[in-house]
């Protein structure tokens, strides 16, 4: 083999055994593999490895496997706040990338065959592209509201689309959840669009079970797949007053547990070990661990309640505490066992409103943490139980960042309502 070949075969096949398939990473931990280096320090022009321009915006995080990078956007109608346009011009795209140049390999029209929620109140906040596509390498599969679900092949070919539902929840806020993969499913929080979690044969599309409940609206968070110590797989998600959780081959709910969190539940469960944990809710906010497994009312289950939370971001784990950023800028660290406050402090160096400072969610590179804000840059904390604020970066990009970074062993891939970036050394 030529040296050349040989030299292009090894960076093909160490791209390949890379991925990072869905919102928040594999296994949904938000956090890079062992070893990974990721530049600590970046600007417009600092450690920017390339930046390539989107047809359009969205909240929807990129994903990765092997070198070809995915994210989603819309176009049309709601991209400018001040001039929305008309709804009937709505249109949404699945772009793919190569990873290593930023080029777009090809890019595919995602049709939308149903009218969305009017532009309007606070789905002008993350628009028609918030969520994040899943792919296991073989295909990507892609929510979009009330068109339903599609399946892309890599190389750009529709596979399938399926139908989940035409309905909106009394706020008509449009869609955030991610779809997940488990085993030979694709699993759907469609809350707003069907009072549903909906799960589809991955390789045909065909609906495989249907979920269906009146506590489901407002429920905006991305399922979670728990393991407790009994060893049955459980698919978890956090409603308004309600944890609960379903059997993954049947979509038989096999638990519930009271709660005090209402209306507005946008993180993802934590699953740690046997315990989960879960916060947001409006007007009343807060959070909740519970010991997962059983079933039936396992409302005694529930280990504490506290009124500390965090209300779009979903937290990370590192050892038995929880740490996030929350959307109003508060630098968290909370003991998963008790629920007390290990540290509370301000994010320092915010720019404009307070309020809805933050969307994406934190992720961490070994002994750092990193929290994207909507438009002040991206903030770089210490990742043990002090989060003491280390550094700050902006790419000088005054759209919106909403959506949570993609991260591979030597670059972090960041997206905003402009254009997507990877940054490395």
């Amino acid at each position: 083999m030529p040296v050349l070949a040989a030299v292009v075969y090894v960076f093909s096949s160490s791209l390949q055994a890379e991925s990072w398939p869905q919102f928040r990473g594999p296994g949904a931990t938000a956090t890079a593999v062992e070893g990974a280096t990721i530049p600590a320090e970046w600007d417009a022009k600092k450690n920017v490895k390339w930046k390539t321009d989107m047809p359009g915006p969205g909240s929807s995080s990129p994903i990765y496997w092997g070198d070809q990078l995915f994210v989603t956007c819309y176009t049309g109608y709601g991209t400018n706040k001040e001039e929305p346009g008309k709804a009937k011009d709505l249109g949404r795209k699945l772009v793919c990338l190569n990873r290593s140049s930023g080029d777009i390999l090809w890019t595919k029209p995602l049709e939308v065959g149903n009218p969305e929620d009017d532009y309007r109140g606070y789905l002008m906040e993350h628009g028609y592209a918030s969520a994040t596509p899943v792919t296991d390498g073989e295909n990507v599969y892609i929510y979009c509201g009330k068109s339903g679900v599609f399946a892309y092949s890599m190389d750009g070919k529709k596979v399938w689309d399926s139908p989940t539902g035409v309905s909106s929840a009394d706020k008509k806020w449009g869609s955030a959840a991610s779809p997940i993969l488990h085993e030979d499913l694709v699993i759907v929080n469609a809350s707003d669009e069907a009072n549903a979690i909906i799960a589809f044969d991955k390789a045909s599309g065909a609906e495989r079970w249907r979920y269906e409940s009146d506590k489901l609206p407002l429920t905006y968070n991305t399922p979670t797949v728990h393991v407790p110590e009994s060893g049955k797989t459980e698919i978890v998600f956090s409603a308004p007053e309600q944890l609960f959780a379903l059997d993954p081959k049947t979509g038989k709910r096999l638990w519930f547990a009271k709660t005090a969190i209402p209306g507005n539940v946008c993180p993802s469960v934590i699953s740690a070990g046997d315990t989960l944990f879960t916060s947001g809710g409006w007007p009343r906010r807060g959070s909740v661990a519970i010991k997962g497994g059983g079933s039936g009312d396992v409302t005694d289950k529930i280990l504490w309640t506290k009124k500390t939370y965090t209300y779009v971001p979903t937290p990370v784990l590192i050892g038995k505490n929880v740490h996030w950023v929350s959307d109003s800028g508060e630098v968290i660290v909370m003991s998963l066992a008790t629920g007390d406050v290990v540290t509370k402090s301000k994010v320092e160096g915010l720019e404009g409103r307070k309020n809805m400072a933050f969307y994406a969610s934190i992720v961490r590179v070994g002994d750092k943490l990193f929290a994207v804000s909507r438009r002040s840059g991206t903030f770089v904390f210490e990742a043990n139980e002090g989060m003491k604020q280390i550094g700050k970066n902006d790419l000088g990009d005054k759209s919106e960042f909403n959506a949570t970074p993609a991260i591979a062993k030597d670059a972090l891939y960041l997206r905003s309502n402009k254009a997507v970036y990877c940054i490395a050394e």
